[in-house]
């Protein structure tokens, strides 16, 4: 009899096991009506895993929509989404909340930014604070981005590149993208004062660069298997090595010091010395705890918070524009006569940004309105998007229903990429090519234009689109016009320009190596 009563339980434990692991999510769950990446996707998400762990999520990603349609399924309780109507808009639009993938992956100092919030809640408090200094109107009449820009152009970049001109010298512009980004952001943030000049130290740069980018490879295992490398340290051993948790700690002491320096100048309001973004989040905290009726604020967590925000800020900000002026330099260096209207466009700028006869810049907001740059700009982002990877969310409750399917249930993964939307080609025909004439109001029809707009996810979409994309559009558009105002550019080493398959990329090669030919 206990025999009995002792197979009966194991067998029913079985039955209740294959049930709930393989029939009810390959045959009755709401999921299983959705089209499978791959056979073993509803039982698994062993095969997706391999393939980030591989470096091939977006490809992979984007073939399955391909050839199965706006709506798959990626493993048991995760889906992708490759549409606008009942996808991105739903979703990104429609306030789903972020999963936590987000505060694993970019958390730092033991808290989180405005970026890694999972709530739409405290997200949308934090994105109040800071979204006026970041519109776009803030930005082109900021006397303190004035400041910076004058600096950053006319005694760093063109000196540089006119003297690269004059002896003939080549020029890695991916490892110098990455300095001007940075001291763009970083000047914005805490005053040109405090900010960084990577473009003329280029021995600390390369040392920043190696610490941030040491870490990169080993992503996938916060992204994916957060729990992992906790597990395997307890047993001494580890998949992240050490000198990561080395380079975090030396970004981490980076970061805090910057914003130590930017308190001390808090009470300037002079231009490039006062810290912008700064102390508009720092103010911006003390009146929300005031609110609150909070009696004392904890100064030494207050700290963490603006240097988390500030640190993201700031690594977000340069990395995705810096990728984006390469991919941007790139195409028009292969492409001369782009590049030539482009100039001519940029000659009607009144003052032109002429080196070294200028003494003032156009005002940003010239810059903005050429229509040619927009469409030189638009379409580099569209092809080469900086962040083409998935941007995960979670569904909530009740059920909801995306790209036609219905009932999908709460707590679902579900994700979509910009790498995917912009190769559509019924919105972008030939996606793989580069037309910036896809842009201009000339060459388009208003529907088709407006068409391409829904579909360009550079920035996402909804309540928590970047924040800091009209800085990077302001920045990326100023440095174009400026190089190509005075320069002519042609290839000489563009080995492996193509991009590594990541959330955020770079080129496989990590160099573009271009000549600079003065005009």
């Amino acid at each position: 009899m206990t025999l009995s009563v002792t197979t009966l339980a194991i067998t029913g434990l079985a039955v209740l096991v294959i049930y709930k692991v393989i029939i009810y999510p390959a045959f009755l769950s709401p999921l299983s009506r959705i089209p499978n990446a791959h056979w073993s996707a509803p039982i698994s998400p062993a095969w997706m895993l391999w393939r980030r762990f591989t470096s091939r999520n977006n490809r992979t990603i984007q073939a399955v929509h391909e050839k199965l349609g706006p709506i798959v399924r990626l493993g048991p309780s995760e889906i992708s989404i490759n549409c606008v109507d009942g996808g991105i808009k739903s979703v990104y639009t429609g306030g789903f909340e972020k999963h936590d993938w987000y505060p694993r992956v970019f958390g730092s100092f033991g808290t989180v930014s405005m970026f890694t919030m999972t709530g739409s809640k405290a997200h949308s408090n934090r994105k109040r604070m800071l979204s006026n200094i970041y519109s776009k109107s803030t930005l082109q009449t900021s006397p303190h981005l004035g400041v910076v820009s004058n600096a950053v152009v006319f005694d760093r970049l063109l000196p540089l590149l006119h003297e690269a001109a004059s002896s003939d010298k080549a020029v890695d512009v991916h490892d110098l993208n990455q300095g001007l980004t940075m001291d763009f952001v970083s000047s914005y943030l805490f005053g040109l004062q405090n900010g960084t000049n990577f473009l003329k130290d280029e021995s600390l740069r390369k040392h920043w660069l190696h610490l941030y980018m040491c870490r990169k490879p080993f992503e996938f295992y916060a992204q994916e298997v957060p729990y992992l490398d906790g597990w395997l340290r307890r047993v001494g051993l580890r998949v992240i090595p050490k000198y990561c948790d080395d380079a975090n700690a030396m970004l981490d002491a980076w970061a805090l010091d910057l914003c130590d320096r930017g308190d001390q100048l808090i009470a300037s309001t002079e231009p490039g010395v006062e810290p912008s973004v700064y102390k508009q989040l720092k103010q911006a905290l003390d009146k929300d705890s005031a609110k609150k009726g909070v009696a004392e604020v904890d100064k030494a967590q207050q700290r963490l918070d603006i240097a988390c925000e500030m640190y993201d800020q700031l690594t977000a900000g340069f990395e995705t524009s810096a990728v984006g002026l390469t991919y941007l330099l790139w195409q028009l260096s292969r492409n001369p006569d782009v590049q030539n209207q482009l100039r001519k466009e940029l000659l009607t700028l009144n003052p032109q940004i002429s080196y070294p006869k200028s003494a003032e810049l156009p005002s940003a907001k010239a810059i903005d309105n050429l229509p040619l740059l927009e469409a030189v700009v638009t379409e580099t982002l569209r092809l080469h998007a900086p962040i083409p990877g998935i941007q995960p969310r979670v569904t909530p409750s009740p059920p909801c229903t995306l790209a036609g399917y219905g009932d999908i249930p709460p707590n679902t993964r579900v994700n979509a990429q910009a790498y995917s939307l912009h190769r559509n080609p019924e919105v972008f025909p030939d996606p793989e090519s580069w037309q910036p004439k896809r842009w201009l109001v000339e060459e388009n029809s208003a529907a088709e234009l407006d068409e391409r707009r829904r579909w360009f996810w550079a920035f996402g979409s909804g309540g928590r689109m970047c924040v800091g994309s009209n800085l990077a559009l302001q920045e990326m558009k100023l440095a174009v016009a400026a190089i190509y105002t005075n320069f002519r550019t042609i290839i000489v080493n563009d080995d492996d320009i193509e991009a590594i398959d990541a959330y955020t990329v770079k080129p496989q090669g990590d160099k573009l190596i271009l000549k600079f030919e003065a005009i």
